[in-house]
């Protein structure tokens, strides 16, 4: 069993009168509106459409309250989306995708990117013995959570070698000072983690890189296409029923997605909070500069990315072997294009 501990750090853009949770009524025209975001970990460079569109100001400029809830992991976002105690969770794709074969239909409602900026890392004093994913056989495996996106990522990584998830054993080890650690200390020989985490332990010495998919280019050669990673996703009930709420909330990603685009990573990086950069604003900027490609431009679901993160889950995790999805239903660009 595992048990992962929620932290839960509540920033809220202004003050207003309206409910939160996912029992707010709808707000229908430009009226002041709550939303509640549990995201799998604030201070993961691949979140950072959140937090920067609350510093950059976007949510309130729509009128909405946004409080962001700090969470070591996407599988517990979406949890509480699920449990009806957020209104969204920013997380990865794969939640959607497999939730419907159980019943319970999300939607990804703007997609932040097309690779998922992490990397499979190995235990430096393992690498002259663990070269390719193939080497992973046998071995333990660091993820987030069971069940998070870095543990279907690693289950496709260890298909597409011609293992089975079966052939390592995975262990949740979260992310940052937790994964070091669990590095550190041998608990894991190799793991799946993201920026600034991968920076941290290829400048200490204590990992390397195996597999790269913080890039575009990279994620395709390791995964055969584009994988859209972490966006926001919703109950598709609340979608439709908060419309107007939800249509606000995407405008403002979306300003921040382009504001992202035409800014450096250096800019990029003076907006988010100091304690972000553990201890390396340098490496931060570096480690950003490196996968900015990885974000959209525009914050609009690939087809064809989708296909292929569909194609993984049915092929190599064990729970959507024999399932029926229809993607149509698990994302919409609708709000994307309407954007203002």
């Amino acid at each position: 069993m595992f048990i992962r501990p929620l932290l839960f750090v509540l920033t809220a853009v202004f003050v207003l009168t309206a409910c939160g949770g996912s029992t707010a009524a709808p707000a229908t025209d430009n009226s002041p509106a709550d939303v509640k975001i549990m995201v799998g970990g604030l201070n993961k460079q691949i979140y950072i459409p959140n937090k920067l569109a609350e510093l950059l100001g976007y949510f309130k400029e729509q009128n909405l309250n946004v409080t962001l809830i700090d969470e070591g992991s996407g599988q517990a976002s979406e949890e509480e989306v699920i449990a009806g105690n957020v209104d969204g969770g920013s997380g990865s794709y794969s939640h959607v995708l497999e939730l419907q074969p159980k019943g319970k239909f999300m939607q990804q409602v703007i997609q932040f990117q097309i690779a998922p900026g992490e990397a499979e890392m190995v235990d430096a004093k393992k690498a002259d013995s663990i070269k390719t994913a193939a080497d992973l056989k046998g071995k333990n495996l660091g993820v987030t959570s069971i069940g998070s996106g870095t543990h279907t990522i690693s289950l496709a990584l260890l298909g597409r070698a011609g293992l089975t998830g079966t052939d390592a054993k995975f262990v949740a080890v979260g992310a940052g000072n937790t994964f070091i650690a669990a590095m550190q200390q041998h608990v894991i020989d190799a793991g799946m983690t993201t920026e600034p985490t991968i920076s941290r332990l290829v400048k200490s010495g204590i990992g390397k890189v195996l597999i790269d998919l913080r890039t575009p280019t990279s994620t395709r050669a390791a995964l055969g296409a584009d994988y859209p990673f972490i966006g926001i996703f919703m109950m598709s009930t609340y979608v439709s029923s908060h419309k107007g709420v939800v249509q606000r909330l995407v405008n403002a990603y979306v300003k921040t997605l382009k504001w992202m685009k035409a800014h450096t990573a250096a800019e990029i990086t003076d907006k988010m909070p100091t304690d972000y950069y553990a201890g390396d604003k340098e490496g931060y900027v570096a480690a950003l500069d490196g996968q900015k490609d990885s974000f959209t431009a525009d914050g609009k679901m690939p087809a064809a990315g989708a296909q292929n993160a569909l194609d993984i889950e049915l092929k190599y995790v064990k729970d959507m072997k024999g399932a029926t999805v229809d993607l149509s239903k698990t994302y919409t660009n609708d709000f994307a294009n309407n954007a203002k």
